[in-house]
């Protein structure tokens, strides 16, 4: 297992959509091993294959549900389902690996479900309503998608949001990615 750099906004293979996990290799194996690692020495809630420039429809999570019980596991396949009203809450902020060290008020559903795979090839469902899990699985899936929070943000925030990146230089100075164990999320 290693720690794999995280690709930043801007790097091509999170504007990309994924590719179905048709079978279960050694190289998934080691690719979900080793996003479990980076999500850890990142302090993520969730990690999707293409922020660590894999184009395969799977991605790891390790956050709090609704009742505040730490839930871990992997989704290879995904199939997302969103159910109660959307909520935006100006408290409560959105990151995301790729857009590291800022947070936005982002609406999201308030509950979600997940149908997929694990890594043995068995039907999993994961599923959370009010709590960061909710967030995560909506979060993750869209990036399997080629979407990014800041994507799904109001027209005033996502303008707020793009300065900040701007302002972060990471375009400016060629950065497409960064490294976890070398540097905290806010710092890069």
């Amino acid at each position: 297992m290693s720690v794999r750099p995280i690709t930043i906004v801007g790097h091509r293979a999170l504007a990309q959509r994924t590719r179905r996990v048709r079978e279960v290799t050694d190289d998934i194996r080691t690719l979900v091993a080793d996003m479990f690692e980076t999500n850890d020495a990142a302090d993520g809630a969730g990690l999707a294959a293409p922020q660590v420039g894999a184009r395969w429809r799977l991605f790891v999570y390790s956050c709090e549900d609704a009742q505040g019980i730490e839930q871990r596991g992997v989704v290879l396949n995904p199939r997302l389902e969103r159910f109660g009203g959307i909520a935006l809450d100006d408290e409560t902020l959105e990151g995301c690996l790729s857009v590291p060290g800022e947070g936005f008020p982002t609406a999201r559903h308030r509950g979600a479900r997940v149908t997929g795979i694990d890594l043995d090839g068995q039907e999993v469902v994961v599923e959370d309503t009010g709590g960061v899990l909710a967030r995560a699985l909506q979060h993750e899936v869209d990036h399997l998608e080629g979407t990014l929070y800041l994507d799904r943000l109001s027209p005033a925030r996502r303008r707020e949001a793009l300065d900040a990146v701007t302002a972060r230089g990471w375009r400016a100075e060629g950065l497409r990615a960064w490294d976890p164990r070398q540097i905290e999320a806010a710092d890069v």
